[in-house]
């Protein structure tokens, strides 16, 4: 096992009508900034519960961050954080709310340029405005880490960022608050959560036998509710709350602690987001099948530990198995509704050529867990997604 640091101080409060808990959670003198998406909070009256909890704490409502979260959108609320004294921030929604909220948190109190914080990827953060989340849509974990992602338009670029000032100072997590969601969105958390337990489980063994569990473990979830979320005439509680958990624990620091991580699916899968507009997990489920088949090699043991773990792959030649698990992993996207290639959104070689260069333009010329994942390697990666 390798050493490492974790450091995780973000107070989860979980479960059935915890929103009320905000009355305590909230400092009592805070001027509060409330951050949306769309309509949906208001439709669905979580808004209203927010509020409620906020009782008579000073607090206004900004709405309109997409669902990539804009660096241009996060721009205005900043204009509104400075200029009306905002100091508690909190945002209600998933996880492109809550990557704006901790750009805009960095922001307000950055001196310069703001989008340097994005060149640098947040390493020259040294304070934020403090903040809290009400989460509704469960896939990405921003909820309990310190990093994020912001898509800049004019230019084509989404960039990471993390931060130690960028942990929330608390998450509600009410599994009730999912029962409103489309499927797609559903299907969308189940594969974002399986593909952040992936960049961080299936690398190469370092002897760490503890972390591969709890990653096999959160897999297993995965595909054993995800189908049922999908297919499901009504919501069942105790599958949503498997969901929100699950998409919590893959992302919060602790199955990546003391392993190698790869990361290279996502960082190909932002700048599909950042120049066609497609749904993050559904750029990852185009990317993971056949970068995990371009890399067999380098991810050998682990291909075969995961296929045999997770989907029971015993029988077979050694590569024979490691086809099945890639297989495996390709079919269960599909089932889940997520495309696995990249003409199911009409995109062919003109876009496999805008997104190499994205990837020079941006520095991500060495990824994955041994920083072999060149522009060429991406290249066969997209053209096998094909």
């Amino acid at each position: 096992m390798n050493n490492f640091d974790f450091y995780n101080p973000t107070h989860i409060i979980f479960g059935k009508d915890r929103i009320s808990d905000l009355s305590s959670l909230v400092p009592a003198a805070a001027k509060v900034l409330i951050l949306v998406g769309g309509a949906s909070a208001e439709k669905t009256g979580t808004l209203a519960e927010v509020r409620q909890a906020l009782g008579t704490r000073t607090h206004s409502t900004f709405s309109g961050i997409e669902p990539n979260p804009s660096f241009e959108t996060a721009k205005k609320a900043i204009e509104m954080v400075r200029e009306e004294g905002f100091d508690f921030l909190l945002a209600v929604g998933g996880g492109s709310v809550i990557d704006a909220t901790k750009f805009i948190a960095a922001a307000v109190l950055f001196e310069g340029d703001a989008w340097d914080i994005l060149r640098q990827g947040g390493r020259n953060i040294t304070q934020a405005v403090s903040f809290g989340v009400v989460l509704t849509l469960p896939a990405t974990g921003s909820e309990m880490n310190n990093g994020a992602v912001m898509t800049r338009h004019d230019i084509g670029a989404k960039l990471p960022f993390r931060s130690p000032q960028l942990f929330s100072k608390f998450s509600i997590l009410d599994p009730t608050k999912t029962y409103t969601l489309p499927v797609k969105q559903l299907a969308n958390g189940v594969v974002d959560a399986f593909v952040h337990t992936m960049e961080q489980y299936l690398t190469y063994p370092v002897n760490a036998p503890l972390q591969d569990r709890f990653a096999e473990g959160l897999l297993q979830t995965l595909v054993d509710i995800g189908p049922r979320l999908s297919t499901a005439t009504e919501p069942n509680y105790d599958d949503r709350a498997s969901l929100m958990w699950a998409a919590t624990l893959a992302l919060n620091g602790l199955i990546g602690a003391g392993v190698p991580q790869d990361w290279a699916t996502h960082m190909i899968g932002h700048e599909l987001t950042a120049q066609y507009n497609i749904d993050h997990a559904r750029t990852l489920a185009i990317v993971l099948p056949a970068m995990l088949n371009e890399r067999r090699a380098q991810k050998h043991d682990k291909l075969l530990q995961y296929g045999r773990r997770v989907w029971g792959i015993c029988e077979g030649s050694e590569e024979e198995r490691i086809t099945a698990a890639i297989t495996a992993t390709r079919d269960f996207f599909e089932r889940m509704g997520l495309p696995t290639r990249l003409s199911a959104y009409d995109l062919g070689q003109d876009a496999i050529d805008l997104v190499i260069k994205q990837l020079e333009a941006h520095g991500m010329t060495q990824l994955g867990e041994y920083g072999d994942v060149t522009p060429g390697v991406s290249r066969r990666v997209l053209v096998a997604a094909l």
